[in-house]
Order: C-alpha cells, then sequence, then structure tokens
C-alpha cells in the first residue's frame, strides 16, 4: 500500500485510546484511517494507547484496501520516538506529523524513519503527511511542502490554527486564506492537500460547505472526526457523473485535435488546452 499513496477523499480519526473503534472504523467507507497518538490520547494514556495501536497494526497483512495512518506526537514531546517505534509495521502507511514549523523537522522525522525502517527490515518506506496549524507553520509552508520526498501532503489543523489567535473558524475569508496557501505549497511541491476536520458534528449542512469550498480550491479530501461525516466527504471530493463525462469528451477531442495539429479546441462550448486536458486524465485516472 505504502509504495503509492492514493488520494483521500476522507480520513477518519480514531482514539488510540479506544482500541475497540479500531475494527469499527476498519469497517467504515473511509478511504483512510488515522489512529489518533496526539490531541484524542490524555497524557497518562500515551503509552498504552500507542502499544493498542503497534499491536492492532502488526496484526494486519501488509496489503490494505484503505490508507493506514498514525498520527503520532510531536517531534519535541518526549513521546515521539516511542510512538514510532511502537506503530512501525508492513501495514502502516502514513505518520501524521502534528503542529510542523519548520522543513527542518520534516527532515528530522524522515532520518528517524529510514533508520528506524532499517533496523526493523520494513520492506517500503513509511510517508508524512504533514499537520499546518500554526501561524509559524503557515508562515512556512512553501518550504515544508517540498523538504522531503517522504512527504505525501499537507494538512490544515484549523482549531490549533485559529483558536490560539481568538480567529473566528466560520469566517470564510479566513478558511480560504488559509486554504489557499496550503493549496499552492501543495501544487508547487506536487503532493496533496487535505482539508482541516470540521468539529460541529451535528451541523451537517455546515459540513458539506466546508467540503465543497475545499473541492473547489482542488484539495483531495477532508478529516472527519466521526463516521457520520465520512459519506459527505467522500462524495464532495469523489468526481461526479458530469465531471467524468465532460472528462472523457475532452480526452476523445484532443486526441482528434491532436492528429489534426490544434493546440486549442472548444469541447461543449468551453475552450480547453493542454491544462485542461492534463486536469481531465487526473480526473479520470483518480475515478
Amino acid at each position: 500500500m505504502n509504495a503509492c499513496i492514493p488520494p483521500m477523499r476522507s480520513k477518519l480519526f480514531v482514539p488510540g485510546s479506544r482500541p475497540e473503534l479500531f475494527a469499527k472504523a476498519m469497517a467504515s467507507a473511509a478511504d483512510g484511517i488515522s489512529i489518533d497518538l496526539e490531541d484524542a490520547v490524555r497524557e497518562e494514556s500515551k503509552a498504552q494507547a500507542r502499544q493498542a495501536a503497534g499491536s492492532y497494526l502488526r496484526a494486519l497483512a501488509p496489503a490494505q484496501a484503505k490508507v493506514l495512518i498514525v498520527r503520532v506526537n510531536g517531534l519535541e514531546s518526549p513521546h515521539f520516538e516511542p510512538d514510532l517505534q511502537a506503530v512501525l509495521a508492513p501495514a502502516l502507511a502514513v505518520i501524521n506529523l502534528p503542529k510542523v514549523e519548520s522543513p527542518d523537522e520534516v527532515l528530522h522525522a524522515s532520518e528517524m524513519l529510514a533508520r528506524m525502517e532499517r533496523e526493523m527490515g520494513l520492506p517500503l518506506p513509511v510517508r508524512i503527511l504533514a499537520n499546518i496549524e500554526s501561524p509559524r507553520g503557515l508562515l512556512r509552508v512553501n518550504a515544508i511542502a517540498a523538504a522531503h520526498s517522504r512527504l505525501i501532503g499537507l494538512q490544515i489543523g484549523f482549531g490549533d490554527l485559529f483558536e490560539p489567535l481568538s480567529m473566528d473558524r466560520a469566517d470564510a475569508q479566513a478558511r480560504h486564506h488559509v486554504q489557499f496557501m496550503v493549496r499552492l505549497a501543495a501544487g508547487a511541491s506536487g503532493i496533496a492537500a487535505y482539508d482541516g476536520a470540521f468539529a460541529g458534528v451535528a451541523d451537517m449542512p455546515a459540513f458539506a460547505a466546508e467540503c465543497l469550498q475545499a473541492r473547489r480550491l482542488g484539495f483531495t479530501g477532508k478529516s472527519c472526526i466521526h463516521p457520520s461525516q465520512v459519506a459527505g466527504a467522500n462524495e464532495a471530493f469523489g468526481p461526479n457523473p458530469a465531471e467524468l463525462a465532460f472528462a472523457r469528451q475532452v480526452l476523445a477531442a484532443w486526441g482528434q485535435a491532436q492528429a489534426s495539429g490544434l493546440g486549442a479546441i472548444t469541447v461543449a462550448g468551453r475552450m480547453v488546452d493542454k491544462p485542461f486536458v492534463d486536469r481531465a486524465r487526473d480526473l479520470l485516472s483518480r475515478a
């Protein structure tokens, strides 16, 4: 699985301190499952949570239909290295690094992962998903995105970013600014961008609106903190039939245009050239 991480429309968090929920999360429709050892686990339960997560991952076969992720504690935490030691296993695809504020943190984590993989004899490299959830991290997002080839994506953490600054999460302009910065940084480095979790699990219309905004900005998917959010994320970030039909039209017309030596064409009343063709190919490959 971790040789090539597929796009995740939905990534469902499950607390590492609740191992009874691991199998339920795996049975959900989420594309990715993220066992959380950081914010969802109290300090006195950290060791128990990491051992539960490690035991579960080691019992799984290497190839899984879902992307398996563990959000570890931060590099400055005394739990970081023990977390890695506990959860590295053939079934694990991604380590989620919280509160990344510099490219050096990605490099340090990559070096530690490489050393542990050699020691454990793991056949494939575990990849990294970096959380952007502080002002310093956001201001350095371009350098973070380009830090290392292990990095598969950036993920926004709105709560940690906005709450200490007394910023209103409901402010669409503030969210848009953060999303735009993260999406451009991810795009410049050829990696994915994932939208942050939405805490109002009972407010599905607001969740859907956030998904739609992120989709329009080219985000790959969204974090989910409750199984009830998974279906909405899958629908929002999955290609719809109209998009797929138009993409097929574009590729068919482009093939004919290339044979005629044309560099720009009109498809269904819309001008199409190479960037639109590339997007159509990407859409169909993801579908």
